[in-house]
């Protein structure tokens, strides 16, 4: 069968891979405690079901605007002014079947071949291979430990060619929970000012936060908000990430070009997913702020193990619910089954065969030194797996 080469250069996801190999060994009776995938670990609130079954009852699966329905699109207009201080009208925001999909369609409307996107690294393991489909090219700029993880000013700014055409900027970061500051955003807002960028601010996991407070950057600075894309969902906050569902708020002329982008192939979002949405966003926060403590408690728990083990260091994350140590410090070293551990795929490899625990190699997320471990998974599995990994870790040699 003809497979185009677009789809053969496609480097497929390692976070699926291996979430898909630990099911398999589940599958043959071994006990894997997996911390791979990105997913809450909680119930959708009770009261977002309720309104989807509320909707069904009611007779609501037909088509909806390519778009989204209104009332959604002026409930995610609300929900801007409201959590982040930004206005917009309905005709500036465009729901899409999950976040993911939202941010491909960005890429596909602003994007023509040969255009750079700037990617600070570590980097969601997605954001790559979708400026890659959309004829960009991604250009990392490595953020270090040291610096928390976030890209500098002058970083960005080194890295733009007369072919820059927008950054990616992810507060708090998928892998590593790093949250960028006001200030921070300004600074970098003031480089893209300058150099003309569109900012694709992903923004998914704001509700996550436990220390600082969130930011958006389309409010910092209002002379770059017609430059900026500010990409949401709901499947990290409300824990549905099963029902699919992202948005986009940004110039009319973008959200146009993506309506026409999604009239053409998955065309709206589900409509049963569209009235849930609308309960989740005009409804109470009481779950919201109940997960998001408990994912506290979990960092702090996880965090102080991994410290704790020879051979890794763990930053403490400001956001999101994911663990990223430096695990460097066992290269070299090898298993008590004689495995060779020269790299994280290694390292992750070992670890999910003989200690069953399942992990991301920090390769995926360009950052080849690291780890991601998920701690959206109850305590006392996250207590079972670090016994694991720590047990492992003294059979090295």
């Amino acid at each position: 069968m003809r497979i185009s080469r677009r789809i053969k250069a496609m480097a497929p996801s390692q976070t699926v891979a291996i979430t898909d190999k630990a099911k398999k060994l589940r599958a043959s009776g071994v006990d894997v405690v997996a911390l791979s995938l990105g997913e809450p670990d909680f119930d959708t609130p009770q009261h977002i079901k309720d309104a989807a079954v509320a909707a069904i009852e009611a007779g609501c699966g037909h088509y909806t605007p390519n778009a989204g329905l209104p009332e959604l699109r002026q409930a995610i207009c609300d929900k801007l002014r409201r959590d982040n201080g930004l206005e917009y009208k309905p005709e500036n925001v465009i729901v899409s079947s999950g976040a993911k999909q939202s941010l491909y369609n960005a890429l596909q409307a602003l994007l023509d071949p040969g255009d750079e996107v700037v990617i600070p690294a570590p980097y969601w393991v997605t954001y790559p291979e979708l400026v890659k489909l959309s004829g960009g090219v991604p250009v990392e700029v490595l953020a270090e430990d040291d610096a928390g993880f976030k890209m500098t000013p002058q970083q960005l700014d080194a890295a733009c060619t007369d072919k820059t055409a927008a950054v990616i900027i992810n507060s708090p970061s998928n892998p590593t929970g790093a949250v960028y500051t006001a200030d921070e955003l300004t600074a970098l807002g003031e480089v893209c000012l300058r150099r003309g960028l569109t900012v694709i601010a992903d923004e998914i996991y704001e509700k996550i936060i436990y220390d600082e407070a969130h930011a958006s950057v389309a409010a910092l600075l209002p002379k770059l908000k017609p430059q900026v894309v500010t990409v949401n969902g709901i499947s990290k906050a409300y824990a549905m990430t099963g029902w699919r569902l992202g948005y986009v708020a940004g110039h009319s002329d973008l959200i146009k070009a993506m309506s026409k982008l999604q009239g053409q192939i998955t065309f709206h979002p589900a409509a049963v997913t569209q009235h849930a949405t609308l309960a989740a966003l005009n409804g109470p926060e009481d779950d919201v702020v109940a997960m998001r403590e408990e994912f506290r408690a979990r960092r702090d728990y996880v965090v102080g193990r991994l410290s704790a083990m020879p051979g890794f260091s763990c930053l403490m994350p400001g956001g999101a619910f994911y663990a990223f140590p430096r695990i460097s410090g066992v290269f070299g070293r090898k298993t008590g089954a004689g495995r060779a551990l020269d790299g994280s795929p290694a390292v992750c490899e070992a670890i999910l065969d003989e200690a069953h625990v399942a992990l991301v190699p920090g390769s995926a997320f360009g950052a080849p030194d690291y780890l991601r471990l998920s701690y959206a998974a109850a305590r006392q599995r996250l207590e079972t797996a670090l016994d694991r990994i720590e047990n492992w870790l003294a059979t090295l040699s």
